[in-house]
């Protein structure tokens, strides 16, 4: 997925919605309510309240979590289970 050079994205843009028309990818594969716990913690971005009733992201602070996003490799000989 491409995502724009500025703007904001809301919560169903970066986490997905399946049950939209057409339906929207994720770009981060969460949960609400993980997504969430981990903007209180301080691992994911702020959002920004654009309005009452209107949170989103800025995109750079999106992209910047997606590129420090290291991909999971278990370790070899181990069984995970």
């Amino acid at each position: 997925m491409t995502l724009p050079e500025n703007g904001f994205l809301r919560l169903p843009q970066i986490l997905g919605d399946p049950k939209s028309d057409p339906p929207i990818q994720a770009i981060i594969p969460l949960s609400k309510s993980t997504w969430w716990k981990g903007v209180k913690d301080g691992r994911f971005p702020k959002p920004v309240k654009l309005s009452m009733r209107c949170t989103a992201w800025r995109t750079s602070d999106i992209r910047d979590l997606v590129e420090g996003i290291q991909p999971y490799h278990p370790p070899i000989g181990k069984v995970i289970r």
